[in-house]
């Protein structure tokens, strides 16, 4: 058997989705589910590995490619497990994951209602004690440089235009979804063009 390169095995997987792999946070026999996937780059090792994977995206030929591909590496995996629908309205469902993958998705938002349906749409699908990972725009440590548009809209200085949350926003919502830190955030700035946030939580058992 030809051994896998890393790049196979793991494909492009967000650095901070594989740092919750390294720290034990996600374990074989997890229910993962991605809620707003793309291309699927970030299920490649569980797919490979043998995890339930399940994935929604509002594209449909995103959704093709992570069924295709998931149909040769993980063929007992049924393709109604991959759906093409937003994030807000998913039909999976309540509390059917042990982890939900949120990557670079709920700063998509057009407005606070649509975030908020984006958030709750990830949230319900997540059981009590599950570990949701979120990597969203932010305006931390670049507070002066964004121009805002609309409401929580703002050009950042790489010209797009995204919904920004901050570090308060961020804890007010783990209060107000009863969700505990898994540990602190973290935030990276991309040469002072765009400033990317890793929150991470547990939702709180009930």
């Amino acid at each position: 058997m030809t051994k896998l390169t890393l790049q196979q095995q793991f494909g492009q997987i967000d650095i901070y989705l594989f740092d919750q792999l390294l720290k034990g946070h996600i374990a074989p026999g997890m229910r993962i589910l991605d809620a707003g996937c793309g291309t699927g780059r970030n299920l490649v090792y569980f797919l490979r590995e043998g995890y339930e994977v399940y994935a929604a995206d509002s594209d449909a030929q995103c959704v093709e490619g992570v069924r295709a591909f998931a149909h040769k590496v993980a063929p007992a995996l049924p393709a109604s497990n991959f759906r093409v629908e937003p994030v807000e309205h998913m039909t999976f469902e309540d509390a059917c994951a042990d982890v939900v993958i949120s990557n670079t998705v709920l700063h998509l938002a057009s407005d606070d209602a649509q975030f908020e349906a984006m958030l709750q749409g990830s949230w319900r699908v997540l059981k009590p004690g599950g570990l949701f990972f979120c990597r969203i725009a932010s305006t931390i440590g670049m507070e002066s440089q964004f121009k805002q548009i609309q409401g929580r809209r703002f050009l950042s200085p790489d010209g797009a235009e995204r919904y920004l949350v901050d570090e308060a926003i961020l804890n007010s919502i783990a209060e107000r979804i009863g969700a505990e830190m898994v540990e602190p955030l973290k935030t990276t700035v991309v040469q002072n063009l765009r400033s990317m946030s890793t929150w991470v939580v547990r939702k709180k058992l009930r």
